[in-house]
C-alpha cells in the first residue's frame, strides 16, 4: 500500500526546504514520489522548483483553494488518480494558512483502498513560534495531529528557547515524535501512524487569507526586488516572485518571509505562467502590488 504524507506549517517554517529533502532521500532509497503542492496564488511557480529530480508528471499544482476546505475534493480527486507505482509515496505540502486539522479529518474519507491512512507531518519554526500576534491560534492549530513535528530555523536561538517550544507543542500534541530537520531520517516515516490527539476547535475562517498575483516586468537590478518587498505592508505574510534581472536571459525567483527577510536565487527554466508577483495576507491587492513595484522603480 502506498503512504501519503501531508506537510504542513506556518509561512515560511520551511515546508518546502523539508519536501525537497523528503523527494531527495525517497529517490537515493528506490521509492517512487509523487508530489501535490498547494498554494492560494500560482503554485506552478514553487512545482517548477522541483524537476531538478522529478519529471514534471510526477507533480501537480492546486492553486486558487484552500485544499482543507473547498478544495478538498480536487486533492482526494487528485490522489485518486496518481498512477500505481512500485514502492510509490505520495507528498502533499499544504498552503501555510490552511488549517490542518480539517485537512486531515476529511482527506482520508474517499481515497482508494491502495492509499495508507494518511499521515501528517508539522514543520515549526523555532525562531518565530508563537510570535504570530493574531495569527498564534492558527499556527497551534497546524501542529494538533502530526504524527511527526520537524524544528526548523534553531540558528541563532537558544537552548532554553528549544526547551521552551518543545514544551509548549508537547502540551499540544503529546503522541507526536519531535526532531530537528538536521536529525530527521526518512526511515521513520514507515514506523508513523495516524494521530489520535484530540484538537482544541479553531475557527475554520481564519486560515482564509486574501491572495494577490499580478504580472511583474523586467527589473533593472537586485536592488529592485528588495525595494519591492520593502514597500509592501507588513500585514503580507508572503512575498514571492520570479522574473528577469536587466539583460539576463534566465529567471530570477525571490521571497520575503513573514519575519522580513528577503531570498533570492536563479530560477530554473522559465515560468509557465510568466513573470509574476504573489502575495498572501492582509493588504494583497492589485493596487498595493502594482503601488509597490512603481515606487521601487522609482527610487
Amino acid at each position: 500500500m502506498e503512504a501519503i504524507i501531508t506537510i504542513v506549517g506556518f509561512l515560511g517554517a520551511g515546508k518546502t526546504t523539508l519536501l525537497k529533502y523528503l523527494i531527495n532521500s525517497s529517490l537515493d532509497r528506490g521509492w517512487n514520489p509523487f508530489v501535490i503542492l498547494n498554494d492560494y496564488e500560482n503554485a506552478n511557480l514553487d512545482a517548477q522548483q522541483l524537476i531538478e529530480r522529478l519529471e514534471l508528471q510526477s507533480i501537480k499544482a492546486l492553486s486558487g483553494s484552500c485544499i482543507c476546505c473547498s478544495g478538498i475534493v480536487e486533492l482526494r480527486n487528485t490522489v485518486n488518480r496518481i498512477p500505481e507505482r512500485k514502492k510509490g509515496i505520495t507528498l502533499i505540502e499544504a498552503n501555510g494558512t490552511s488549517d490542518a486539522c480539517s485537512l486531515m479529518e476529511f482527506l482520508g474519507v474517499g481515497l482508494n483502498e491502495r492509499f495508507l491512512p494518511p499521515i501528517q507531518i508539522s514543520v515549526v519554526d523555532v525562531k518565530n513560534w508563537q510570535n504570530r500576534g493574531e495569527h498564534n491560534e492558527l499556527e497551534l492549530n497546524q501542529i494538533q495531529v502530526s504524527s511527526l513535528l520537524i524544528l526548523t530555523h534553531l540558528e541563532n536561538t537558544t537552548k532554553c528557547r528549544h526547551a521552551l517550544v518543545k514544551k509548549e507543542i508537547r502540551a499540544r500534541n503529546p503522541q507526536a515524535k519531535i526532531v530537528t530537520i538536521d536529525d530527521l531520517d526518512i526511515s521513520l516515516l514507515p514506523e508513523l501512524l495516524p494521530n489520535q490527539n484530540v484538537t482544541d476547535k479553531f475557527d475554520h475562517q481564519k486560515a482564509h487569507w486574501s491572495s494577490c498575483s499580478i504580472d511583474l516586468p523586467v527589473l533593472p537590478n537586485l536592488e529592485s526586488i528588495e525595494k519591492i518587498c520593502k514597500q509592501l505592508p507588513k500585514s503580507i505574510l508572503r512575498v514571492k516572485g520570479c522574473t528577469k534581472i536587466g539583460n539576463e536571459t534566465n529567471h530570477t525567483y525571490f521571497e520575503r518571509t513573514p519575519d522580513g527577510n528577503v531570498f533570492i536565487r536563479p530560477f530554473r527554466g522559465v515560468p509557465i505562467t510568466g513573470s509574476k508577483l504573489l502575495t498572501i495576507g492582509p493588504g494583497s491587492s492589485p493596487d498595493n502590488l502594482e503601488k509597490a513595484i512603481k515606487l521601487s522603480l522609482a527610487l
